[in-house]
């Protein structure tokens, strides 16, 4: 008995997989992952941008779908503002050390007297 040629070999089953199928299984394992979390747990900040660069490396992708693409940078719009939302507010700047000296800001010293 032989084997007909149309049945795949085990050698062309294992194939490389394409970069975009790679990027869409990881992208779909992280969105578990984020949406999976205990009671009371807040969202991981650093696993929504993970999900966001993962979507925007999916769109820039030069053999996709126009129709995946176009999904792919709206939800990467989307998870942008899921991290901007989590991040702390930015600390407030402070002034030179010079400027804050000029100024007489010190705390227990008083600005000089004008004569």
């Amino acid at each position: 008995m032989t084997i007909p040629a149309a049945i795949p070999t085990l050698a062309a089953s294992q194939e490389p997989r394409s970069q975009d199928a790679l990027l869409v299984a990881s992208l779909l394992h992280l969105m578990s992952h984020y949406t999976a979390r205990g009671d009371g747990e807040q969202p991981c900040v650093k696993l929504a941008s993970v999900i966001e660069r993962h979507l925007c490396a999916l769109s820039r992708l030069p053999s996709i779908d126009p129709v995946l693409r176009a999904t792919c940078e709206q939800l990467a719009d989307q998870w942008a503002g899921v991290v901007d939302a989590k991040l702390p507010a930015p600390a407030p700047t402070r002034q030179p050390l010079l400027a804050r000296f000029m100024k007489g800001g010190w705390p227990g010293k008083a600005a000089p007297l004008a004569s």
